[in-house]
């Protein structure tokens, strides 16, 4: 195959769940796919098992947990001589039972340092091969969550509690132990969580007004709806995982398939119509056939300029890019 004949896509934690059906969805059309995984020997068999064509396809290793593996796979990337499209900031830990914090290599609260601080290193660094493209509308692309946006009903659930950066004092204080929460207070695991998926949005945003004037890069994050039955909760208990994906597909109609979720991320990849940048993409908390994607608002912790600044230097700080 001709590899540099189609266009490339990035896109983390592509070995399972909305990841992994994204990673199908772009290779059925036409696009490669760099499955961007922690596990490789499990990516390459979800790969294989799901169908996607061989030559559509290549693993390739990162922790986001850890700086040096991010830094490590863009070196490993730009040796394969790939050029990028699109960016698909995918990947997450969730990990809700946790009563102490665990940390990344760096010393810094698991969550924070894998879904915010990871995806913040690997969207910088990789800036420049976007900007190269010969796409003409290169794309990054984060995955947001209803429960980062109090501007949404699941954003208001005080389950642990809302996400809420404050006046982000914990990264101030250098977000080593025994500081585990942006904002400073005592660890929740699940509002950890929260917290690191409002940086995302936060982030994106941000990117937006920095870059996207200049570079011509489509900054967005989207929702595709509740994935409820992914991966991403093995570590919440078992009473929760048979539950969960019942109450949503019967009282809240928010649950959506993992096929589905992957198609709506490839939408925001290669789709025209969603070429618009500095968007959060949503088809809405109760899902309706036939309903087309819109453009959502996000709460004023997300679209707080001042905030988002501050989060940036501190954020270039903690990665070593300041």
């Amino acid at each position: 195959m001709n590899q540099s004949a189609h266009s490339t896509v990035i896109i983390t934690g592509a070995s399972s769940g909305v990841g992994l059906y994204a990673a199908l969805a772009l290779a059925k059309r036409d696009w490669f796919v760099v499955m961007a995984c922690r596990d490789v020997p499990k990516a390459e068999q979800a790969a294989r098992a799901l169908g996607i064509p061989k030559d559509r396809y290549a693993v390739m290793a990162i922790d986001l947990g850890s700086q040096q593996s991010v830094r490590d796979f863009v070196s490993a990337f730009r040796r394969t001589g790939y050029p990028l499209h699109a960016l698909v900031n995918n990947a997450a830990v969730y990990l809700p039972r946790l009563e102490e914090p665990a940390r990344s290599p760096e010393g810094y609260e698991i969550s924070v340092a894998t879904n915010h601080l990871g995806h913040f290193l690997l969207s910088r660094l990789l800036l420049s091969d976007l900007e190269q493209a010969s796409h003409p509308a290169p794309r990054l692309v984060t995955l947001g969550t209803v429960t980062a946006n109090s501007e949404e009903f699941g954003g208001k659930v005080p389950i642990p509690a809302p996400a809420d950066l404050g006046d982000l004092q914990g990264l101030e204080a250098g977000f080593r132990a025994p500081v585990a929460m942006i904002d400073g207070k005592p660890f929740k695991a699940g509002k950890a969580y929260k917290d690191s998926k409002l940086c995302n949005m936060v982030i994106s945003r941000e990117l937006h007004r920095r870059y996207h004037a200049d570079t011509g890069i489509v900054f967005s994050t989207l929702y595709p709806g509740c994935v409820a039955d992914t991966a991403l909760f093995r570590h919440t208990p078992r009473a929760f995982q048979r539950i969960f994906p019942w109450f949503q597909k019967n009282i809240t109609k928010g649950y959506v398939t993992q096929e589905l979720a992957g198609e709506r991320v490839a939408d925001v990849v290669a789709d025209g119509a969603f070429s618009q940048s500095g968007v959060h993409w949503s088809w809405g908390n109760r899902q309706k056939a036939g309903r087309q994607a819109f453009s959502q608002a996000l709460s004023a912790k997300a679209n707080n300029e001042a905030r988002a600044s501050r989060l940036w230097d501190l954020s270039e700080r903690m990665v070593g890019l300041a």
